[in-house]
């Protein structure tokens, strides 16, 4: 009888604790303002008691536990003074720990996936250039990561994120909390934040640095969308300043701008323009800033030689290993379930249960994507191309990052075979209009597609998502125009203006000055021989070179 009295106040603190919680998930903007709840009722139970109610023997541990049913137990939840015996305080705060330690988890594989699509960008611009640039472009895609982190580092991160405090799925966040703001028509408007830089002082914190980690691997995609566009003529020395530019200013403005409480996010809050800029993974954030810098760059160093005839008609450089570029695209859209379900920062709370949607979505536009390259190329040109269509899926899978935590499935579906469609365009209309060489077609892929993106949020948003209530301090769910909300399209066709006049501008700007002071572009000679020996000083494919006789010069074969 004793014993059952013993295990019936167990059950009573457990339950004691699933009433407590649940308010938890309750909006955290609405419960910030409440006054702090007092400390559970302590329970009157001991850890004797919970051992002897709760917990295996050490005879029964030591002999296995092949089902998984006697490890994890009362006797596991960590007591604040094992004197006093288990609490309800106690079960309480090691729920929310838990919580926690789940967001954290999850964000942090999310952003390992995400590094991971490093290699896929890697394989895809390497084997759309030709061999005798292979090393070279290789090694802008493995450097990237570096020369951008260490920017992220120092002050990119905080020029973001310093004033992006109240992310409750990672602990609050509460040590970046300054904004540097302007006070325009009766309101504050974030610019760029403030706390962060090295990642020192107060923001030396756990939550912080699960939150640097996912951010950073989003900012080196941007940066390495620009090498493909630059391929085959940049030099290794300007495309090292012009990364680290893009990684400590360009990329962090209008990251604060969007996701670290600056100015776009406020359109809702302080203009009624529905829930204000809303890009949930990064289709304007991510791929239109990165393919914004990738076309100015292109425009300053010019097309490769030979690209174009006297006439201003194109001609086409094929790559040099189609199965390459093929497999990049299948690790990239691996590596985009990172990315988008990610997103969330947590997969507890919040309306984080939403990631088996979001994940479905992307899955859904890239498929949808690269048939609608594949459909184009083959009624336009009589064959489907295997390049095109992979460029196809990617297209899908940029145009669905900012509004997969919006859509329904059918909307998912539509976006992405209409970016497959709309990438082909844009490859056509930069290549033949325009005249801009893109040896890898990422202007068209993350700058076009990224775009149309985050104007599909402003469209398709079907007013069901619900992350803790609200979404920029707006409360409601966000909806597009198709689903009764003009004033989220327009926001979202502010985001569009800010980018391609804003960021477009600042990154051509200063990639001229790049030009002025260090020069973008090879020489005729390096580029004509293949930019591996000059550059990087090894080839990529020694055995596809011969060596002339008394010349000491590679001529290639096969590239």
């Amino acid at each position: 009888m004793r014993k059952d009295r013993r295990s019936l106040a167990a059950a009573l603190a457990v339950l004691g604790l699933l009433v407590l919680a649940a308010p938890a998930r309750a909006d955290d903007e609405a419960a910030a303002g409440a006054p702090a709840a007092a400390e559970p009722p302590a329970v009157g139970l001991t850890a004797a008691d919970v051992k002897g109610i709760t917990a295996p023997s050490s005879d029964d541990l030591a002999k296995g536990d092949p089902g998984g049913t006697l490890t994890g137990s009362a006797a596991d939840i960590v007591m604040a003074d094992p004197k006093a015996g288990l609490t309800l305080a106690d079960v309480v705060n090691q729920v929310g720990q838990n919580r926690i330690a789940v967001n954290f988890v999850w964000t942090l594989v999310a952003g390992f996936l995400v590094m991971f699509m490093q290699a896929g960008f890697a394989l895809v611009e390497t084997g759309l250039c030709r061999a005798k640039n292979a090393n070279h472009t290789m090694m802008m895609n493995f450097m990237v990561y570096g020369f951008g982190l260490f920017a992220y580092w120092v002050m990119g991160f905080a020029i973001q994120q310093g004033g992006s405090a109240g992310i409750s799925n990672l602990g609050g966040m509460n040590p970046l909390n300054n904004e540097f703001k302007l006070s325009l028509f009766g309101k504050d408007w974030g610019l760029f934040g403030t706390k962060g830089f090295f990642l020192s002082g107060d923001t030396y914190d756990v939550g912080v640095m699960v939150l640097f980690l996912f951010q950073m691997v989003f900012m080196d995609t941007a940066t390495t969308i620009v090498t493909g566009a630059a391929a085959e003529r940049w030099k290794f020395a300007a495309f090292a300043i012009s990364t680290f530019f893009l990684g400590a200013i360009t990329y962090p403005l209008f990251g604060n701008w969007a996701w670290g409480g600056g100015w776009l996010s406020q359109l809702g809050a302080n203009f009624k323009l529905g829930h204000g800029y809303c890009d949930f993974a990064g289709s304007g954030v991510v791929h239109s800033v990165g393919g914004l810098t990738a076309l100015a760059v292109a425009m300053i160093i010019g097309a490769r030689i030979g690209k174009y005839n006297r006439d201003g008609s194109p001609n086409p450089i094929p790559g040099h290993d189609i199965t390459m570029v093929l497999l990049g695209c299948f690790i990239l859209a691996f590596g985009w379930f990172g990315f988008n379900p990610g997103s969330t920062l947590g997969a507890s709370g919040n309306g984080s249960l939403r990631i088996g949607s979001i994940a479905v979505n992307t899955m859904l536009a890239g498929c949808t994507g690269s048939f609608g390259a594949l459909l184009y190329m083959w009624m336009r040109f009589g064959k489907p191309d295997a390049s095109m269509s992979g460029n196809g899926l990617l297209a899908g899978l940029v145009a669905i990052t900012a509004p997969s935590g919006f859509v329904n499935t059918v909307g998912a579906a539509i976006i992405g075979f209409s970016a497959g469609v709309l990438v082909c365009l844009s490859v056509e209309f930069l290549e033949r209009v325009m005249k801009i060489d893109d040896p890898v077609g990422a202007t068209s892929v993350h700058g076009t597609c990224g775009l149309w993106g985050v104007l599909c949020v402003g469209l398709f948003a079907d007013g069901t998502s619900n992350y803790g209530g609200s979404w920029n301090g707006v409360d409601g769910s966000v909806t597009g125009l198709f689903y009764g909300d003009a004033g989220q399209f327009v926001a979202q066709l502010i985001g569009v203006c800010t980018l391609v006049g804003v960021i477009f501008t600042l990154s051509y700007v200063f990639n001229a000055f790049i030009d002025f002071f260090v020069g973008q572009r090879v020489s005729v000679d390096v580029e004509l021989e293949g930019l591996d020996l000059p550059e990087m000083g090894a080839l990529g494919y020694p055995e596809f070179q011969l060596v002339t006789p008394g010349l000491g010069r590679s001529i290639e074969i096969g590239g």
